[in-house]
């Protein structure tokens, strides 16, 4: 069984909602949870905010938290995890923020830097991936390690 039908058994079972909040995996969190029959039973919707502005407006991420840590931070992706949960009225979220390359990255964020959060009603989890799998391979391993912390939160 794959890693979202589990997810989406777990929410089902609890009767819970989720949403999310993504950055650098551009909505391949929600395609996956979508892609299970009756996910709709369990996902209330989610946030692709690749600019600061949509992270600020919809997501509810405060101006010094990206002045100070960046969007690539524990700090950005735990305001973005809270955010997602009361935009869109869910008892748990999960957000990503990260440099998915080849460019962007710093000597302090390299590309395949990417910040994880997930939430299950007060409790919030993160985790830093790091290490360059390309753009493709650094998405990918982003929208698995999500799921993954989400689905350790639920069981």
């Amino acid at each position: 069984m794959k890693l979202e039908e589990k997810v989406g058994e777990l929410l089902k079972e609890k009767k819970l909602f989720l949403s999310t909040a993504e950055s650098c995996t551009g909505g391949g969190i929600a395609v996956l949870i979508t892609s299970i029959p009756g996910s709709s039973e369990y996902f209330n919707g989610g946030i692709v905010a690749y600019s600061n502005e949509i992270k600020m407006s919809l997501l509810h991420v405060s101006a010094e938290t990206l002045e100070k840590y960046g969007a690539v931070s524990r700090e950005t992706v735990t305001e973005m995890v809270k955010g997602a949960m009361k935009t869109l009225k869910t008892d748990c979220a999960v957000a990503t923020s990260g440099i998915a390359g080849p460019g962007g990255g710093t000597p302090e964020k390299p590309v395949g830097t990417v910040w994880i959060a997930a939430a299950y009603k007060n409790e919030i989890v993160t985790m830093k991936q790091e290490g360059d799998e390309g753009r493709k391979g650094n998405v990918k391993k982003a929208i698995q390690n999500a799921l993954m912390l989400l689905y350790e939160r639920l069981k």
